[in-house]
């Protein structure tokens, strides 16, 4: 798969940081996911969203589905996620993503995974072999060096070279080790339980 060469990256670069709210393991259920575009690490410009199931299958197809049909979608330059697992156990396979999407993808993690315990929790699951397939889809685990160079994550990527990668990263990691849009997608996307959990009881 071809990788798209940034010549310049603007400290304005419209990035897009995606993660999802909290949920019940091992329960059938919606669980919202929250993207939000920002520029650089600086500048809020928009929110979008949408909803996975639990251990489900359709993260991929979900996100692409928000990303596109967006109206900031023509000025985003790249997306990034908190990790590829989703709503428990639905994988967004990241190769598909950037196909979809035409955009270069960066899945940011805190630590490195621990593929053995990923791969003994997905046999307990249908499908196992294709969500593990989409794990490893991620591909190379590379760590970074964030903020102040002095605070590391770890990425996988697709449709973007290391090097740009890891500038986006520094660049957009402005008030944490993490870039600013994945730790607002994070925290908008903890609010919205607690606003859709009473609307969900009650239709119970």
């Amino acid at each position: 798969m071809s990788c798209q060469k940034f010549r310049v990256i603007k400290p304005e670069i419209r990035v897009l940081g995606v993660d999802d709210g909290i949920f019940t393991p091992h329960v059938k259920s919606l669980v919202p996911v929250v993207g939000v575009v920002f520029r650089g690490g600086h500048w809020l410009d928009g929110v979008m969203h949408t909803r996975v199931e639990v251990d489900g299958f359709d993260a991929t197809d979900k996100l692409v589905s928000m990303i596109v049909n967006s109206p900031h979608y023509k000025q985003l330059r790249i997306i990034m996620l908190n990790g590829v697992t989703f709503a428990g156990f639905n994988i967004v396979d990241i190769k598909e993503l950037n196909a979809e999407t035409k955009l270069p993808v960066i899945a940011v993690t805190r630590e490195e995974p621990d593929f053995s315990e990923i791969r003994k929790a997905l046999k307990n699951l249908p499908k196992s072999e294709e969500r593990w397939k989409a794990v490893l889809n991620a591909g190379e685990i590379f760590e970074v060096l964030t903020r102040n160079e002095s605070e590391k994550v770890c990425m996988q990527i697709s449709g973007v070279f290391e090097d740009d990668a890891k500038k986006i990263l520094r660049l957009t990691s402005t008030r944490s080790n993490i870039p600013e849009a994945l730790r607002v997608a994070h925290l908008i996307a903890l609010s919205l339980i607690h606003i859709s959990e009473p609307t969900r009881q009650a239709e119970i």
